[in-house]
């Protein structure tokens, strides 16, 4: 059978959860404490460090682990894309695959195509995410080579350069996480080859995991008190 009115029900489902929430947190981190926004006042905080020494192996060996994590997902992803195009030429076999199984529902090659091409898609879109989080990685590492020393500095010129630092990192942190946010919904897209109402549900149930570790979760309630420790020692946050 081809899609129904049920799967592109839920397809539209999964867009408008996927985007909309995306839109959402960004929106809500302008005035309410969540991960990426107390993260960012702890990289202003970093930033402002690195003038205070002249051997910053400890700073490049930090931003060195971070961006092994990002080309770790970025090779993943490629490999992940390379399994999922193979598929194209194993259609009968996902079919039969499917078929066996008693919670999918029975499709046609049709539409098991389109549920590959959206893997393909959200995958395609990971690893842009994640190879531009390496790229701004990199340049943040190119400012702090050029970050002069200035032991405790109050100079406004090198604060706002420390700004700068900080909001590039959190760009690079901010696409990293598009690519993990692209994993999460892949897994709801998963759910589309058994039920198109499984696939429903999971693109809502995504959401609200993400909605609780962003906004809601003990992680969150650390850094955010890690925050109030570094205020309470003169710091001051955007």
């Amino acid at each position: 059978m081809s899609l129904t009115l049920i799967d592109y029900t839920a397809l539209v489902i999964f867009f408008t959860s996927w985007i909309g929430y995306t839109q959402f947190a960004k929106i809500k981190a302008k005035d309410t404490a969540c991960i990426s926004r107390c993260l960012h006042q702890h990289r202003l905080i970093w930033m402002r460090q690195i003038f205070d020494t002249d051997v910053r192996v400890s700073h490049a060996s930090l931003l060195a682990n971070l961006e092994r994590n990002v080309a770790f997902f970025a090779s993943t992803t490629m490999l992940v894309l390379a399994g999922v195009l193979t598929l194209f030429s194993q259609l009968e076999s996902v079919r039969e695959l499917l078929t066996r199984m008693t919670v999918a529902q029975e499709a046609s090659n049709f539409a098991i195509q389109i549920k590959l091409c959206l893997l393909v898609l959200i995958f395609v879109l990971a690893f842009f995410q994640f190879t531009w989080s390496m790229r701004q990685y990199g340049f943040v590492n190119i400012m702090i080579g050029a970050a002069p020393v200035a032991f405790k500095t109050d100079k406004e010129h090198l604060i706002n350069y420390s700004v700068q630092m900080a909001r590039v990192q959190d760009q690079a942190a901010h696409a990293y996480n598009y690519g993990l946010r692209s994993y999460y919904f892949s897994l709801s897209a998963l759910s589309w080859f058994f039920h198109p109402l499984m696939f429903l549900v999971s693109s809502l149930f995504v959401v609200y995991i993400l909605y609780r570790r962003e906004f809601k979760s003990k992680a969150l309630k650390a850094i955010q008190q890690g925050v109030v420790d570094l205020s309470k020692e003169g710091y001051e946050f955007d």
